[in-house]
């Protein structure tokens, strides 16, 4: 099992929506309301009169199998609009209750 957690900017929040559901991704945790720069060329999110738009993010847990798929649909939401920006960071899950 891996975790996704994905940060993307609220202009593609029904992309992200449809990209969980064609890929039967059922269960998640979104934020609405994420903060924050992107590290290489992102400009602020901050829903401030400087830096009015916002972030989201959504994290879930899928099997290994899953995460080269849906990886592969976040870098072509990407490629729509750079400028929008949308990135993905996968983690191990040792243990689940």
């Amino acid at each position: 099992m891996k975790a996704v957690f994905i940060v993307f900017n609220q202009a593609n929040t029904e992309r992200v929506e449809y990209m969980f559901d064609r890929l039967e991704i059922r269960g998640y945790t979104w934020w609405a309301d994420v903060q924050g720069r992107g590290s290489e060329s992102g400009e602020p999110r901050m829903g401030t009169h400087t830096w009015p738009e916002m972030n989201s993010a959504a994290l879930t847990i899928i099997p290994d199998e899953q995460v080269e798929i849906l990886l592969e649909k976040v870098r072509k939401l990407d490629e729509i609009n750079k400028e929008v920006g949308v990135r993905a960071f996968v983690w191990d899950i040792l243990k689940t209750v």
